[in-house]
């Protein structure tokens, strides 16, 4: 037995000091409404003393915890319960957006309090593009005059970049659509947004949150159509917007339709089905020959993919429109059709740079399967060409144009020239 006093067992280990939590603070907005109510109530119709007061307020109340609160306040007078009325818990300020005079003015001296303070306080700028989308929701939960004032407002917002065009998604919602409330609404909106930009300003901040192809979704479903949207804001006096979703719907048909034909070709489906089918679509959409031409040179060009070579890719060029000439041929009725094409083949020729030294022979080509003639081809080389490569494809085309020039019937034979 071992003399050595047995030790205990220890535990081992760093002990730690436990410490007790803070307590969540308990979200409450009602004493942060008091105080922003109480500085609107002391500014009054100042609207530079109500800038000072929110710029200066920001360090004291927690604008970020209660941004929806601040904007329901600005907007309405006090906190907007569900549905857009007032919460009746306390008392509204009768200095805010709602109570303002119903003037352009008005609304400009309120779109710069709302600009300056988000540019003071940048955290704010979700917070209050989401209160717009909110706000948007409640409409019908407004009196007529709010909406007015809303809508100035929402259009000045947007002139100015303070929010973005994707907040007319909230327009689009299901019963504003149906009562007409949606509609109504992004009429007075459009022309207070302007009324302080051009409409290609306008245009591309819908493209920009792919707002530019739902413009129809302000009516309901029955109504959704071109000839509606145009006699709708024609009648109000907007005829650039009913133009644009005009020209927008065509675009977004036409890209349809180029689809179509690739896929009808990827099936190896029949030309004549092919042009049966783009004949029929060319009469339902009021489509013009001239765009046609465009789009089947397109799709018949996306049908294939070609070789990386130069030396190869002329030849599959050649063989692969040899087969969809017909197709060609039927959409070129007129010279200007042909002048179209031409003007695309160059276009192309240039964009894709192993296709540069094929330009004139796929226009030979193209001549000897009569889907060209000697007019457009003249027209084009002397003054209708563009600028991109011209001195490259003028240089190719030299030979030919002069031939074209000179032969009389039975002349020398084309293929000489391929």
């Amino acid at each position: 037995m071992s003399n050595q006093k047995q030790q205990k067992p220890t535990l081992t280990g760093q002990r730690f000091k436990t410490r007790k939590r803070d307590e969540k603070e308990r979200f409450d907005p009602s004493q942060f409404q008091e105080s922003i109510v109480q500085g609107l109530n002391q500014s009054g119709t100042d609207l530079d003393a109500v800038g000072k007061f929110l710029d200066a307020s920001g360090a004291k109340l927690d604008y970020r915890r209660y941004a929806e609160t601040l904007f329901d306040i600005l907007v309405a007078g006090g906190m907007l319960a569900p549905g857009g009325t007032l919460a009746e818990d306390m008392t509204p300020t009768e200095f805010c957006l709602f109570k303002a005079q119903e003037d352009i003015e008005t609304m400009q001296a309120y779109a710069q309090v709302f600009n300056k303070l988000i540019r003071r306080y940048k955290y704010l700028e979700k917070g209050f593009e989401d209160e717009v989308k909110k706000l948007l929701l409640f409409l019908k939960g407004f009196s007529e005059s709010e909406c007015n004032k809303l809508a100035m407002l929402t259009g000045i917002l947007l002139a100015n970049g303070t929010i973005s065009a994707s907040i007319l998604s909230s327009l689009f919602n299901e019963n504003l659509v149906k009562e007409g409330v949606s509609a109504s609404f992004a009429v007075k909106l459009f022309k207070s947004w302007l009324s302080e930009r051009d409409f290609n300003s306008v245009a591309a901040s819908l493209r920009k949150v792919g707002m530019d192809n739902r413009l129809l979704e302000l009516f309901p479903a029955n109504k959704r159509s071109c000839e509606h949207f145009s006699k709708y804001f024609n009648d109000a006096g907007l005829q650039e917007l009913s133009g644009f979703v005009k020209n927008q719907q065509s675009i977004g048909t036409r890209k349809e339709l180029q689809k179509e034909i690739e896929d009808q070709m990827s099936r190896g489906d029949p030309l004549k089905d092919i042009i049966a089918y783009t004949r029929e679509e060319i009469k339902k959409n009021n489509i013009s020959e001239q765009t046609m031409i465009g789009l089947i040179w397109a799709s018949v060009m996306s049908s294939v993919e070609w070789n990386k070579k130069e030396e190869l890719v002329t030849e599959q060029a050649i063989k692969h429109l040899k087969q969809y000439s017909p197709l060609l041929k039927a959409f070129t009725s007129q010279g200007l059709s042909e002048l179209t094409l031409l003007l695309k083949i160059q276009e192309y020729c240039y964009d894709n740079i192993h296709f540069m030294k094929a330009f004139q022979k796929i226009v030979v080509l193209l001549y000897k399967a009569d889907v060209l003639s000697e007019e457009p081809i003249l027209k084009w080389y002397n003054e209708a060409h563009l600028a991109k490569g011209k001195s490259v494809f003028l240089d190719q085309m030299k030979a030919f144009v002069e031939w074209l020039k000179n032969a009389e019937e039975g002349g020398f034979k084309i293929c000489i020239l391929l």
